[in-house]
């Protein structure tokens, strides 16, 4: 039944992606083939054998450790304000982000991840034949995020063609950034965070390969150099420990707007209709969840939450799917876990495009005009990760 529902999920996906190509002659099955095997048998090596699962158990246990190192700093500060026994979102979960925030830092000083970086994205255009730029940002989005990876390309913006843009912004929006991955980690299971991080990668390129073939012809494969001023370890450290304080209190922000909105709209459908406007979201999600893999009795109330990722973000449908995942089936539970973990939303389509247009404003320009096909084409990757893990769950 695994097979039948995979099966249905592809065909979703491939035929939707079909309908929005902007180029359907010169799809290219090959390297979308290619990109396809290998993602499986990536995730059915993190999910079912014992070398897999020891290795995705132990990142998860090494996130969670940093997690409870962060907070050690968080409760120096902060300690006073909490009760005992009690845990704050705020406190617990995002303000270890600027821990986390700072290891990244350390480790690009030392050009340790921008190594790991290059040598991943070489290996990626071997079995997908794209650029070497593309498969760059596909990786480096997985690390950085989704804003934060354009300043490491800002001197090949003004160069790459609109095209080109398409895929390297489908990437990081179906990406996250590994600042807040210990966050996600205390409101998904772990193992799925870290499958997901992995295999949002490929589903990204095959996504983008579908809705936007092209072949580079004579545009260059232009170089990638970090362009960003070199600065000493000691200002390093304080520069990510500002960044990861911002991070947090964005995202802090960002819920409080969005769950104090998705409640009024909540309540307003609930008086006038009775019923929620999430329940209606469900409906719509439902079929799509179930092409997926997700049996049919649970099918509502894993679309309502997938739902509420794209219309608002990944943390308020988290912190949604906490109150109903102890009802759902363990298969349900890694389908939408994997789903909920990118930055497939609508808020994206703003924080990219601002972040390519600080840097060009006439490129930045140009991800504004298919901001919507962005988030179409990140969402399908969403789904495509899920619909692969389904098949080993």
């Amino acid at each position: 039944m695994s097979v039948f529902f995979f099966l249905t999920g592809l065909l979703l996906v491939f035929v939707l992606g079909y309908i929005a190509s902007n180029n359907r002659r010169d799809i290219k099955l090959k390297p979308i083939i290619a990109m396809l095997v290998v993602e499986g048998i990536l995730t059915f090596f993190m999910l079912s054998t014992k070398i897999g699962i020891t290795i995705v158990s132990g990142f998860s246990q090494a996130f969670h450790k940093l997690v409870v190192l962060g907070i050690s700093g968080v409760d120096f500060v902060f300690g006073g304000l909490e009760n005992n026994g009690a845990s704050t979102f705020f406190l617990d979960v995002l303000l270890p982000i600027v821990f986390i925030s700072v290891l990244i830092g350390i480790l690009s000083h030392y050009h340790i991840l921008p190594f790991i970086i290059r040598m991943i994205g070489l290996g990626l255009s071997k079995i997908n034949g794209m650029g070497k730029l593309e498969n760059y940002v596909a990786v480096s989005s997985a690390i950085l995020g989704q804003s934060e990876v354009f300043l490491t390309t800002k001197k090949q913006l003004g160069l790459v063609s609109k095209r080109r843009l398409y895929t390297l912004c489908t990437s990081a929006m179906s990406a996250v950034s590994i600042a807040i991955v210990g966050a996600y980690m205390t409101m998904v299971e772990p193992k799925y965070v870290v499958v997901a991080i992995i295999i949002n990668i490929f589903s990204a390129l095959i996504i983008a390969n579908l809705i936007n073939p092209y072949d580079l012809g004579d545009e260059d494969d232009l170089a990638i150099e970090q362009s960003a001023e070199k600065l000493n370890l000691f200002q390093t450290i304080s520069e990510s420990i500002m960044d990861g304080f911002k991070v947090a209190i964005i995202v802090a922000a960002m819920l409080l707007g969005y769950i104090a909105l998705i409640n009024f709209i909540n309540f307003l459908f609930s008086f006038i209709f009775h019923i929620s406007f999430q329940t209606i979201l469900g409906y719509i999600f439902a079929p799509i969840a179930f092409l997926m893999g997700v049996p049919f009795n649970e099918a509502v109330r894993a679309g309502s939450v997938m739902a509420t990722k794209l219309v608002t973000n990944e943390f308020v449908a988290m912190l949604d799917f906490q109150n109903v995942s102890k009802q759902l089936s363990a298969k349900t539970v890694g389908i939408v876990s994997v789903f909920l973990v990118s930055f497939a939303n609508f808020s994206s389509i703003g924080i990219i495009t601002g972040a390519i247009k600080a840097l060009n404003e006439k490129k930045g320009d140009e991800v504004a005009k298919f901001g919507l096909k962005l988030l179409y084409g990140s969402t399908l990757a969403s789904i495509l990760s899920g619909t692969i893990v389904g098949l080993f769950l």
